[in-house]
């Protein structure tokens, strides 16, 4: 299933103190050499980044509000073209699996670099509660937690550790103060190049963090999601959900899952760490969907810095612009239907705790310094072979100051296969205008509810 889960929720607790606010003359960079929410305000030396100057808010003229966003950068032309013959030209700037992608595909896959545009808009009251967290927030347990206090804003827009950063990522603003319902695809292309549709859902998902004009929501969640299979056939009708808490080392995420045969809903709690996501094919893990999901307690994350670098950004054309067919090839997403730009992100190398279980030994985050969600990651086996890399992608909701990305394509390099996964139905995508009762987000209501339809 999709889980577009920036699904981690988190308790405040009483424990130790782990991370200490940034100080106040810090903070006062906020809103001045940086945006409200952290990111470097000015374009780089070179002008190929530009500098922030308040996101895209402006709908182009020829939108019409129905579950897609028509492309305010579609006359643009690519700059150039990074293939595997001019890839040391640029090989600073690229992640280790867009350069193995190239390196093994080198007839069939490049990358079409276009200018930059830094579209990333968010709500005011929402830049308002960052910037009081910059003094006011801090993590415990270790950076497994974040405190409740924090709720309305991204918390740490001056992180400082690892898990500050990875608190950015899960807790970034993706579905608005109300939530979001869609339909969308899970795709596995096989090494021999055939197309799978490993699942077709609908569902719906919500960030309680930033639904703080909700008195019915638990304040220690951060996220949840549900969704329910409508393909293929024997599958239909399966349902499943998580909760993530913002405090996990009290209260770890809450899952579940329901099947027609059966007729009951159970707990899941297999659907965390390195268990494969069955829904998308098994080339997802469950703390690997959009880059990161669930606890941190399994690695240590060390933020490395800033660094340029060619991600997928203002990808209308992938997600609305398109038939499904169009964006498969044998080995990759076709490339004639992605965007590439360059900007800034945040660095993030997470290491396996020793002791500590799992597929992966080391993995790489690359997360976009203005949305939190663009991005790259790549992740190594415990042999050190490079397993499985991903990028994902955004666009800018413009009509909402929503920064918004899920959609992404992940790479197993052991099977030599792909995925796409959350690739939406086009017009599925609905930002509801108010969120449901407290009490119709509980799994028993959400079954009853479909099954009755």
């Amino acid at each position: 299933m999709r889980f577009p889960l920036a699904l981690c929720i988190v308790l405040s607790g009483t424990a130790t103190l782990a991370d200490a606010a940034v100080t106040a003359d810090e903070a006062k960079q906020l809103g001045t050499t940086l945006t409200e929410f952290g990111a470097i305000k000015a374009g780089n030396a070179q002008g190929t980044i530009p500098p922030y100057e308040g996101g895209l808010r402006t709908s182009p003229a020829d939108y019409k509000p129905g579950g897609f966003w028509t492309d305010p950068f579609r006359d643009e032309k690519p700059l150039f073209r990074i293939t595997a013959k001019n890839v040391d030209q640029y090989a600073d700037k690229l992640s280790a699996g867009q350069k193995l992608l190239l390196s093994k595909y080198p007839d069939t896959w490049y990358m079409d670099v276009y200018p930059s545009h830094r579209t990333a808009a968010y709500p005011q009251e929402m830049l308002k509660a960052t910037v009081r967290n910059a003094t006011g927030c801090s993590t415990n347990n270790g950076g497994l937690s974040v405190d409740i206090a924090c709720r309305g804003g991204l918390p740490f827009p001056i992180a400082k550790t690892g898990n500050e950063m990875m608190w950015n990522q899960l807790l970034r603003y993706k579905t608005g103060p109300t939530g979001m319902a869609d339909r969308h695809t899970s795709w596995i292309v096989d090494a021999n190049g055939s197309v799978t549709k490993a699942a077709q859902q609908e569902g719906y998902e919500e960030s309680p963090y930033y639904q703080t004009q909700l008195s019915d929501r638990d304040p220690g969640v951060y996220t949840r999601v549900w969704t329910v299979n409508t393909e293929p056939a024997r599958r239909a009708g399966e349902m499943s959900g998580i909760s993530d808490f913002l405090d996990p080392t009290q209260k770890p995420r809450r899952a579940w899952s329901y099947s027609p045969g059966q007729r009951r809903v159970k707990l899941a709690p297999e659907f965390a760490y390195d268990t494969p996501v069955a829904s998308q094919g098994g080339v997802t893990l469950f703390d690997e969907l959009q880059m990161f999901c669930g606890s941190q307690d399994r690695f240590d994350f060390k933020l490395v810095g800033r660094q340029e670098m060619y991600i997928p950004y203002n990808a209308y054309k992938w997600y609305f612009g398109i038939k499904p067919a169009e964006q498969f090839m044998k080995n990759h997403v076709n490339p004639a239907v992605e965007r590439w730009e360059l900007h800034r992100v945040y660095v993030v190398e997470a290491t396996l705790k020793p002791g500590m279980r799992h597929v992966y030994s080391k993995r790489r985050y690359y997360i976009d310094e203005d949305t939190f969600g663009a991005g790259l990651y790549d992740a190594w086996d415990q042999q050190d072979h490079l397993y499985r890399t991903m990028y994902m992608a955004g666009v800018q909701i413009y009509d909402k100051d929503i920064p918004y990305a899920t959609k992404n394509a992940i790479f197993d390099f052991n099977k030599n296969m792909y995925g796409v996964i959350n690739d939406f139905l086009i017009g599925s995508m609905t930002f509801v205008t108010q969120a449901p009762p407290n009490m119709q987000m509980n799994p028993e209501a959400i079954v009853g509810r479909v099954t009755q339809r």
